[in-house]
């Protein structure tokens, strides 16, 4: 007999809720995104990030500024030519100087772009390093947690479908836990996973999105 397609999958969702019934399947839930924030290693490598901006910032500003006083004298250059006083030798100095400076400048501004691009592009790269190395570790964290209570499954409570609702839409409190995953990340001289050491840039599971 053939069985139609509301029917194979009402079976389907029958066995798991049937195991879950019967208590066979023990379940966890973590807050990736909370444990991200938590880490006393995320809060740190913000630090760094933010200095590492602050440092470009300071090197970008400080070459504007320069652009900002070559401009100026090409400017000033410029109002010298229009005197009427000026010689013709003076005028003919004054507008080789003024060329060469508008030769110049335009080779800051190309410096200046370049320099924006690539600064940009290293700091985005050493973000994307970093926050996959921490959501490694804390993946690793979650994996011993995992291991060591036997579950069967683990959901992320941070987790958002493609639809941009919540994956986890309900869990007991007592099935969650975030604070046990926090509280060994943040033990005083813990030392990372041989794993995370390792590679520190493997990607983090895709159910982790902090």
């Amino acid at each position: 007999m053939k069985k139609s397609l509301s029917t194979v999958l009402a079976l389907t969702l029958a066995f798991p809720i049937a195991a879950l019934a019967q208590g066979t399947m023990k379940i966890g839930t973590v807050d990736m995104q909370r444990a991200f924030k938590e880490y006393n290693k995320t809060k740190e490598a913000e630090v760094k990030i933010n200095d590492a901006k602050n440092a470009a910032k300071k090197e970008y500003d400080d070459r504007a500024e320069s652009y900002k006083r070559a401009l100026d004298e090409i400017n000033n250059l410029n109002k010298q030519l229009e005197s009427a006083a000026l010689s013709a030798d003076k005028k003919s100095q004054t507008a080789k100087e003024r060329d060469d400076k508008i030769a110049n400048i335009k080779n800051m501004e190309r410096e200046i772009s370049d320099f924006r691009q690539t600064r940009e592009r290293q700091l985005q790269e050493q973000l994307m390093r970093v926050r996959e190395g921490i959501v490694k570790e804390i993946t690793d964290v979650v994996m011993e947690k995992v291991k060591a209570n036997r579950f069967d499954l683990v959901f992320d409570k941070s987790g958002m479908s493609i639809n941009g609702v919540p994956f986890l839409l309900y869990a007991p409190d007592n099935v969650d836990f975030t604070n046990d995953i926090i509280a060994v990340l943040n033990k005083p001289g813990r030392a990372p996973s041989s794993t995370a050491k390792a590679n520190p840039s493997a990607t983090p599971a895709k159910a982790a999105k902090p």
